[in-house]
């Protein structure tokens, strides 16, 4: 499967250290499933296709594992996350819960130019290739990302270092994975919008509720995506 990875090309800084570009740059391709979900990792592997020394590639997997990304199996090594269907609605109800919260608290903190940029990063979702032909969501990260954003303008440290830290590459992989869904592109930048508008008008209670509701709709999503694989490996139309 790797041998079949194209190796992304991430601008390294001068101050980055070579695991760092390397972290980088596999967590990009398993947070876009260019490294799919379950995929075994092979140190030799990586190595020859990063073209990095063992070291710092034990580093950069010791950081996805820190991430969620990979998890360590016992006499197999690590391997790439493949949450279940209960796992899976675990972390959206926790997302439900606690993005709904930053909301709220995003409607009552936020400058007028924090909420004039949010406003200017959906234009920029609107203009891209793969919304405009109805096929994907725009999923760049950090500040071209609306949730990021929104997190970000919660002024809750612990609630940003949980949801832009700890979960975020998480929640992005499958964020991605599902962002295909037909109609969902169109539908999820109408509610972007009109939450946007609740925490312009500064109504926070409103605006927990439509980011509540929002993800309860890629809940759902997911639900049906899961019943509609049970049901075709069960041969059912």
């Amino acid at each position: 499967m790797l041998d079949q990875l194209e190796t992304p090309v991430i601008a390294q800084d001068d101050s980055e250290t070579l695991s760092e570009n390397v972290f980088r740059r596999i967590q990009a391709a398993i947070v876009k499933g260019e490294i799919a979900p379950g995929s075994k990792i092979s140190e030799p592997e990586l190595a020859r296709t990063y073209g990095i020394s063992r070291g710092p590639l034990r580093e950069a997997i010791h950081r996805l594992e820190g991430q969620r990304l990979l998890v360590r199996v016992p006499h197999v090594g690590a391997r790439v996350v493949s949450l279940s269907h209960a796992e899976l609605l675990e972390l959206y109800e926790i997302r439900e819960s606690l993005e709904g919260m930053a909301c709220r608290l995003a409607a009552e903190r936020m400058t007028l130019e924090e909420i004039d940029e949010l406003r200017r990063v959906l234009e920029t979702h609107e203009r891209d290739a793969a919304f405009q032909a109805g096929v994907g969501y725009y999923q760049q990260e950090g500040d071209f990302d609306f949730h990021y954003r929104i997190i970000q303008g919660s002024g809750n440290r612990t609630l940003t270092q949980m949801l832009c830290g700890e979960l975020y590459q998480l929640v992005r992989m499958y964020r991605i994975q599902f962002s295909t869904t037909p109609n969902r592109p169109r539908q999820a930048f109408a509610e972007h919008h009109r939450i946007l508008d609740a925490i312009a008008d500064r109504d926070g209670e409103l605006a927990e509720l439509l980011m509540r509701r929002h993800i309860g709709a890629s809940k759902r999503n997911i639900a049906r995506h899961f019943q509609d694989s049970a049901a075709t490996e069960r041969g059912e139309s």
